[in-house]
């Protein structure tokens, strides 16, 4: 019996002795079928003495810094990508597909990015096709450009305040070889206060960058008009008018949340001075095409009311006749207080081309008093030679002559009939 059990726990340690090596020897294999995987990996990829990466870096800086910038990048692709697809699947995931060994393409001359662990350029990326749009507003300037302004407005409505931004000034034409330009800003009709920004010296291209503030009720906003006037100093102190812009408000949606940027090219000034009855601007354009009258009433200026006071509104109507028969009238809104109101308003009339000869427009500036009769300030009338000579006959034959094109023009009135 002792003789048994010593056979068998000789055959049970034999048994559990065999195991444990076999264990040893599982784990061992499989930490040098491990470290034989990784150099298998990584063999491959071609091992690159440092120096020489740096000195092909440095040579291809310096010859970049020698030439010209390049209008193109190169697209690369590393080298542990090589040899593979990418497969797409259906939700948007993507995996990799092994294929036969990639052979790298025989690319152009060497750069710093070729010497990087066997990387190779697959193409070219084109840097001018990711640009920001080009501002125009800083290039195109129309011939006979006299200068543009730039400005911003917002309207807080609690404190019932103005915000005017002046930002700059571009392309000034002053009457000398040096200018120093600043600007006044009127909230019209208001012409005798006003705000002044500093001046900058020496300079046709000036930055301002400067906040005033207006008091105006809500009430009253949509009927104000900005006047901005730019000036240049000389030498001896006296102020010379450059341009000026008109901007109404009645047109903007001005809210807190809404701060608007406008640039305006600078118009001249009329030097003449203001006609007995007050004089009017518009611009008239005819589409040969669609057979299609315009007339934009602009502002008028030096009108001579009967009665100063808020209630007096202001209104101009547009009339086409035809050999002096009435076709169809059109109004402004009327503005109040003000005898240099401005409109900016736009107006159509079908007229066919074999009807100008025969036609013409009556533009009247009419002042309305709350229960009073409506008064006739001034009217001006302009058509063909059957109707209009001087400045009134010019401006249709200008606009005649030019289709599709506003001819802007500042014409007298008169209470003629």
């Amino acid at each position: 019996t002792e003789q048994a059990v010593a056979v068998a726990g000789g055959i049970i340690g034999g048994i559990l002795l065999f195991v444990l090596l076999g264990i040893t020897v599982y784990l061992l294999w499989k930490k040098f079928f491990r470290l034989f995987s990784y150099e298998k990996l990584i063999n491959p990829v071609k091992t690159t003495n440092a120096n020489a990466i740096f000195q092909d870096q440095a040579n291809s800086e310096v010859h970049l810094k020698s030439t010209s910038r390049p209008r193109s990048v190169p697209f690369i692709i590393p080298p542990t990508l090589h040899g593979r697809d990418w497969i797409h699947l259906t939700n948007e995931e993507q995996v990799q597909e092994d294929r036969d060994p990639f052979m790298t393409p025989q690319s152009g001359p060497r750069s710093s990015f070729h010497s990087l662990a066997g990387a190779y350029v697959v193409g070219t990326i084109n840097p001018d096709l990711y640009k920001f749009p080009e501002d125009k507003s800083e290039t195109d300037f129309p011939d006979g450009s006299i200068g543009r302004l730039w400005f911003s407005i917002e309207y807080e409505q609690e404190s019932e305040r103005l915000l005017v931004s002046l930002i700059k000034v571009r392309k000034l034409q002053p009457p000398a070889d040096s200018c120093s330009p600043f600007v006044k800003i009127y909230l019209l009709p208001d012409e005798r206060s006003y705000l002044q920004s500093k001046t900058k010296r020496k300079t046709l291209n000036p930055q301002f960058d400067e906040n005033f503030v207006f008091q105006v009720s809500s009430k009253m906003l949509l009927q104000r008009t900005l006047k901005f006037l730019v000036y240049h100093v000389d030498k001896q102190k006296k102020h010379h008018l450059l341009g000026q812009v008109i901007f109404p408000l009645k047109n903007e949606a001005l809210t807190e949340d809404n701060k608007l940027v406008i640039w305006r090219d600078l118009e001249k000034e009329s030097l003449e001075p203001p006609s007995e009855h007050g004089d009017i601007q518009f611009s008239l354009s005819y589409n040969d095409y669609l057979g299609r009258l315009t007339v934009v009433v602009l502002r008028a200026r030096g009108l001579k009311l009967q009665e100063e006071s808020p209630a007096v509104g202001v209104y101009v109507k547009v009339s086409l006749m035809n050999h002096n028969k009435f076709i169809k009238s059109k109004k402004t809104a009327a503005l109040l207080g003000t005898p240099n109101p401005v409109y900016n308003e736009t107006f159509s009339f079908k007229a066919d081309q074999t009807e100008l000869d025969t036609a013409s427009l009556s533009l009247s500036v009419l002042q309305s008093n709350k229960g009073e009769k409506t008064l006739l300030l001034g009217r001006v009338v302009v058509g063909p030679f059957m109707y209009t000579r001087g400045r009134e006959l010019e401006h249709w034959n200008e606009m005649i002559s030019k289709p599709k094109e506003l001819v802007k023009r500042w014409h007298a009135l008169c209470h003629s009939t």
